[in-house]
C-alpha cells in the first residue's frame, strides 16, 4: 500500500535572491532583474525537489513576497498597521490593514502555479491564503462607505476563482493555509473567532462539487518565525473539534513538535470525518537537529497505529526544514528509507518540505 505525500510551504530563498530583493528595494536592481531571480529560484527550487523522488512537489514559495500576503502585496489600499501577532520569543509581526475599499486580489496564486508549471515535470500543488486570515485585513472600526459585508463578499469570490483557476490550470491539488486556526484561539478563548473562521471557509468551500474538494485541503500548524511559534502553547484538542468541520477532503496536520503525539492522533480519529484524508508531518521545523530515517519511519508508523493507512482517513509524511537552503534540502535526502515489513509492503515515504515562516510575513 502506497503512503501519500506531499510538500507543505516554503523553502527558505536562496542567497542570491536576498540580495536582490534588498537591492530592487534599494533601487539597483529592477524589476525585470528581479523578476529573473524569483524564476531562477524556482526553477531551482523545482528541480532540487524533483531529485528527492517526491511524487508531489512545490515551487517552495519563492517566487511570492509572503505566503500570507502574495495575493495583496503591492495594493495601495492597505496600511502595514494591523492586527499584531505576537511569537514565544517576544518578536511580533503586524499584518497588514485594509484603508478603503473595493477589495480585489493583486496577484492571485494561480499566477506563480503558471510559473512554477514551466519547470516541473511531475505534478505541482498550489498553496493560497485562507479567506479566515484575510479577513482580518478589514479594521475593527470599519471602513466609511464600506461594510464588513460587502469586504467579505468581494473576498469570498477572490478566493473560489483563485482556486478555480489553480484547479483548471492543472494544480494536482490546492492547499488552504488555516495557520491562524490555534493563533484564533489564543486571541479569543471564547472560540467564537475560531468558530467564524470556520464559518467563512466553507462560505468558500461550499462553493465547489464533492469531487472539486477532493483536489482541496487544508494546512494547519502553530505558525513558525524567526525559530519561534505564534500559536504552539495552544493545544491541538481546542481546534480539531473544528477543523474537521471544514469541507475539505485533506488535511495537513503538522505534529513532530508536540509533546504528545499520539494523543494528538488519539484526536485526529476520533474527530475525522469520513472521507477526509489526513497527512501527518514528521520532522519538528523548529528542531536544528537532523532526524534520522529511523526516526521518521518511526513516526510515520506511529500515525498509522491509530490512523489506518487503508482508511480514507491516510496518513503520510511532512518535511520541516531548517532556515538554510541547502540544509533544509540535504534533510530531505536524510528522511528517504527503504520499506517495513510488516505482512505487507510499506514504501518509503518520500521527503517533502514545511514552511519557515509559519503564520507571519516573511522578511525578504
Amino acid at each position: 500500500m502506497m503512503l501519500p505525500t506531499e510538500p507543505i510551504g516554503s523553502i527558505p530563498r536562496p542567497a542570491a535572491l536576498i540580495v536582490g530583493v534588498q537591492g530592487f528595494h534599494a533601487g539597483r536592481v529592477s524589476q525585470p532583474e528581479l523578476n529573473a531571480l524569483y524564476e531562477s529560484a524556482v526553477q531551482d527550487t523545482i528541480r532540487r525537489l524533483e531529485a528527492t523522488g517526491s511524487p508531489v512537489i512545490s515551487d517552495g514559495e519563492q517566487a511570492k513576497h509572503s505566503f500570507a500576503t502574495y495575493s495583496i502585496y503591492g495594493l495601495e489600499n492597505l496600511s502595514p498597521d494591523g492586527v499584531p501577532i505576537s511569537f514565544a520569543d517576544g518578536h511580533i509581526r503586524n499584518f497588514p490593514r485594509l484603508t478603503s475599499g473595493p477589495f480585489r486580489y493583486k496577484t492571485p496564486a494561480d499566477v506563480y502555479l503558471e510559473i512554477a508549471q514551466r519547470h516541473a515535470h511531475v505534478p505541482l500543488k498550489q498553496a493560497v491564503v485562507s479567506a479566515s486570515a484575510l479577513s482580518l485585513l478589514y479594521p475593527q472600526g470599519g471602513l466609511p462607505g464600506y461594510s464588513r459585508e460587502e469586504y467579505l463578499d468581494a473576498l469570498i469570490a477572490e478566493q473560489e476563482g483563485e482556486i478555480r483557476r489553480c484547479l483548471k490550470k492543472g494544480a494536482h491539488v490546492v492547499q488552504m493555509d488555516f495557520t491562524e486556526g490555534r493563533l484564533s484561539i489564543k486571541l479569543d478563548p471564547t472560540r467564537r473567532l475560531l468558530h467564524s473562521f470556520i464559518d467563512l471557509n466553507n462560505l468558500v468551500l461550499e462553493r465547489f462539487s464533492a469531487e472539486e474538494r477532493k483536489r482541496i485541503g487544508v494546512h494547519t500548524c502553530p505558525g513558525a518565525d524567526r525559530h519561534s511559534s505564534h500559536s504552539a502553547d495552544v493545544d491541538y484538542a481546542e481546534l480539531l473539534p473544528s477543523l474537521f468541520e471544514l469541507q475539505a477532503t485533506n488535511f495537513y496536520v503538522q505534529l513532530a513538535s508536540e509533546p504528545d503525539r499520539k494523543r494528538v492522533l488519539k484526536m485526529i480519529r476520533d474527530y475525522a470525518k469520513d472521507g477526509q484524508r489526513i497527512f501527518v508531518g514528521v520532522i519538528d521545523p523548529l528542531n536544528p537537529r537532523v532526524e534520522t530515517p529511523e526516526e521518521v519511519r518511526d513516526r510515520a508508523l506511529e500515525a498509522a497505529e491509530y490512523i489506518r493507512p487503508d482508511w480514507e482517513r491516510r496518513t503520510t509524511a511532512a518535511l520541516l526544514p531548517s532556515a538554510m537552503t541547502r540544509h533544509a534540502l540535504g534533510k530531505q535526502r536524510s528522511t528517504r528509507f527503504e520499506p517495513v515489513s510488516l505482512g505487507r509492503r510499506w514504501p518509503a515515504p518520500c521527503s517533502v518540505s514545511h514552511r519557515t515562516t509559519g503564520g507571519a510575513t516573511r522578511s525578504p
